[in-house]
């Protein structure tokens, strides 16, 4: 039995993030789906009224009649989350955790596939798979995806992204669409995202906080790798700790970019500070502006 309270935050969560469907639909993220969903049939001949963007000119100058592309719907899409819950998502400089924001963008999607007649499953990842949840539709299984991404502990703090990419592949059977929520703080990924990308459409939505680029001059503090639990003092005021957390930084950034430049992968930086739900809604937009 789920709690009162529980309860509350999993109908806030419905509320919030179904608010935002109909702006993401308008965004193009249907037809972001149903691009996938449509497959070539047949042809048959042109006649007035038909959009002449459907005309084949090469089949057409071989036969030397105009002939018109048929297009059928396939079948239903596989929409998959694939959702990091590292130690890393746990820090939040502002408001929310990078965990909330990525439970609220999750539902987002969630809701945004089984509005298109989608079926939407998660895998729930750290250096392990954490839990695996089928793909299925409707709105009590997203219902069911809200309230595990607000309860559920995971078994390790550690991050292995190629790990969870080798899950992805291997439940999805057929050409679908995955999303991956994390903040990238991972090595040794590129190969197996790489291979993800080549059969799959893939949306890298990369949710971090500004204090992990950015640190203030507040003296000296105590600082915890929320991953391994290790302490250090530092001082955020020191030139030598600055150039170092430089470094790592550009260092962090490069592997990232490195990973994904070439692989035919949408990429999105959300940052926990933003209202995320209008930076969703403007890549979807950019995006369909480009495809179409």
């Amino acid at each position: 039995m789920l709690s009162d309270e529980l309860l509350k935050k999993v109908k806030l969560l419905e509320i919030v993030t179904r608010r935002r469907v109909e702006d993401l639909m308008s965004g193009g993220y249907k037809s972001h789906f149903k691009g996938h969903g449509v497959q070539f049939s047949e042809h048959r001949l042109y006649v007035p009224g038909d959009d002449v963007r459907h005309i084949d000119w090469k089949v057409t100058a071989r036969t030397r009649d105009p002939l018109i592309k048929k297009f059928e719907e396939e079948r239903e899409l596989t929409v998959l989350l694939v959702i990091d819950v590292s130690g890393s998502q746990g820090f939040g400089s502002v408001e929310k955790m990078k965990s909330e924001v990525v439970a609220e963008i999750s539902g987002m999607l969630a809701y945004a596939a089984t509005h298109t007649g989608d079926k939407i499953g998660v895998i729930l990842c750290s250096d392990r798979v954490e839990k695996i949840i089928p793909p299925k539709k409707g709105r009590q299984h997203v219902l069911r995806i809200l309230r595990d991404l607000l309860t559920f502990q995971a078994v390790s703090k550690g991050t292995d992204l190629s790990l969870a990419f080798e899950t992805a592949h291997r439940i999805l059977k057929h050409t679908g669409v995955i999303f991956i929520l994390s903040d990238f703080r991972s090595k040794g990924y590129e190969k197996s995202l790489k291979k993800l990308a080549s059969e799959h459409d893939v949306v890298a939505i990369r949710v971090g906080d500004l204090r992990e680029e950015k640190i203030p001059e507040v003296g000296k503090v105590l600082m915890q790798d929320l991953e391994t639990g290790r302490e250090h003092y530092v001082d955020t005021g020191s030139s030598v700790f600055k150039k170092w957390f430089q470094e790592a930084q550009t260092q962090f950034e490069k592997e990232r970019a490195s990973a994904i430049k070439g692989k035919r992968i949408d990429y999105l930086k959300i940052l926990s500070e933003e209202n995320y739900g209008d930076s969703v809604v403007r890549f979807f937009r950019a995006r369909a502006r480009q495809r179409h």
